[in-house]
This record gives structure tokens, C-alpha cells and sequence, in this order.
């Protein structure tokens, strides 16, 4: 009997070579796992925001499937690349937050017709991509060890599969990452 992992590895390689069926039949699973990747990530916010993790869900969803051309090589390469796209959606929602805040006049285009978190959560974000950003200049490893469990919710184990490492390297590596983030956000100005 095969693993569910294996079966959506399987589904993964079959869609990668054009088999259609193969997506229709992947699209309930991984759905389910990114809807459930996506209530882990908005399990750490705040109570009272109104947060929208059905419309973090569609457009991540929507910009993974339309993916051209990638050999999905498994499951957690899968999922690592669906916590990027989580990451790029919330932070593209961000600037949308700032640029209206900041009186640019920029139309606000919202998810679904809701705001996905509130101008303080915005910032948060934008904040951390910036210093993801900045780490992933000087260890893009690190920078997708921080990345991947807070934007994808993926385990240590899980990250340590796509990124070709030990769990205990990792490990190591979120340490040092998280103390580097947590100076260089804490220089920051505030606005």
C-alpha cells in the first residue's frame, strides 16, 4: 500500500508530463493540505483580525497551477514552493495596505472583498519579507528555513527533505536565522 506522500508525489510526477487526469485527481488533496497549510499560518495571528485564509488559499493555489514547465520532484517540493507563494500573496497584499495608507491614490484590490489582515499586520510583513530579503543576499538558506515553516507551515523534517539537509542543520539554521532577523528588524526605525 502506497503512502498518502507517495501517492501525491506520484500525481505530481504524472501532471509534470501532462497527464490532465492527474491534476484533476490531485486537486482535492493538495487543496485540503494547502487550506490546512494556510489555517497553521493564520493560527499565530492575533485574535480579532479578519483574516481570510480561504482567499490566501485561492490565489496561492491559483499561482501554483499555473506553474509551467516544473518537474515537481515530490510532495514537499510541492509544498515549498506553495509557501513562497503564500509568502509573495501576503506580501503583495501588504504593499497594497501601505500604498493606500499612504495616500498614493492606487486603487485597493482585495482578495475577496475583504481585507485579508489589518494595516498593522501589513506592516508586520512587509517588515519581515524585507529582512528575509536581506538574509537571502548574504544565506539564502537560512532565509528558506525561516520562510518555509512560516509560510508553508511545513515541519522541520519536511524542510530539511527539500532543502537536501539534515533536520539538525535545520535545526541549527533556524537558531542563527531567527537571531539574525531579530536584530536586524529590531534596527528598524519605526515609521
Amino acid at each position: 500500500m502506497t503512502s498518502p506522500s507517495n501517492d501525491v508525489t506520484q500525481m505530481l510526477a504524472d501532471w509534470s508530463r501532462g497527464d490532465k487526469a492527474a491534476l484533476d485527481k490531485l486537486i482535492p488533496v493538495i487543496y485540503q493540505e494547502l487550506r490546512s497549510l494556510a489555517r497553521h499560518y493564520m493560527s499565530h495571528e492575533r485574535p480579532g483580525h479578519t483574516l481570510q485564509t480561504t482567499a490566501l488559499v485561492n490565489e496561492a493555489y491559483l499561482r501554483l497551477i499555473g506553474q509551467r514547465n516544473v518537474e515537481w520532484q515530490n510532495r514537499a517540493h510541492f509544498f515549498g514552493v506553495a509557501a513562497q507563494m503564500m509568502r509573495r500573496v501576503l506580501v503583495d497584499h501588504a504593499r497594497s495596505v501601505n500604498c493606500s495608507k499612504r495616500g498614493s491614490g492606487a486603487v485597493k484590490i482585495s482578495l475577496e472583498e475583504v481585507d485579508l489582515f489589518s494595516e498593522e499586520r501589513a506592516e508586520e510583513v512587509l517588515i519581515l519579507h524585507e529582512a528575509l530579503t536581506s538574509l537571502e543576499a548574504l544565506d539564502p538558506r537560512k532565509s528558506r528555513i525561516v520562510e518555509l515553516p512560516y509560510f508553508g507551515g511545513l515541519t522541520v523534517d519536511e524542510v530539511a527533505e527539500i532543502l537536501g539537509t539534515s533536520p539538525v542543520t535545520v535545526m541549527r539554521d533556524w537558531r542563527a536565522a531567527k537571531a539574525w532577523l531579530y536584530r536586524t528588524i529590531k534596527r528598524q526605525p519605526p515609521e
